[in-house]
């Protein structure tokens, strides 16, 4: 889990160009487990920018290195907020969807962040019951 909030936090650095903090991660199912020996690659990529957050989706392969056969073995989406030199939240530059993969990628990121929003603004209410 380290290594994928690591990786997630990087790309949405790359993509911010400042800090952020970790302030989600909406799960991490592991479907096949990583072997001790084996590889773990991480592949880390912006899917969503709103106004100060970004959504990263971090996918895990491990390799055994002597077979060289790789299994994914778990996919998370995270979510980040971009911090300025004062620690407050900052603006972040929008994604530019290049293709129909990116731009459904960024739709269903959207979509993600919507129920995430949709959550919080439940358990807020539920707070003040």
């Amino acid at each position: 889990m380290k290594l994928v909030d690591e990786a997630g936090g990087l790309s949405a650095m790359r993509h911010a160009q400042t800090q952020v903090v970790t302030v989600a991660i909406d799960q991490m199912s592991v479907h096949s487990p990583i072997r001790i020996g084996d590889l773990v690659m991480l592949e880390a990529e912006a899917t969503y920018a709103g106004n100060t957050s970004i959504e990263t989706r971090v996918q895990v392969t491990a390799e055994d290195p002597r077979s060289g056969e790789r299994t994914h073995t778990n996919t998370a989406y995270l979510v980040y907020v971009a911090l300025d030199h004062s620690g407050e939240p900052t603006r972040v530059p929008r994604l530019i969807a290049e293709t129909d993969a990116e731009q459904l990628r960024m739709a269903r990121g959207e979509g993600r962040q919507a129920d995430r929003l949709a959550r919080l603004r439940a358990e807020a209410e539920e707070v003040v019951k």
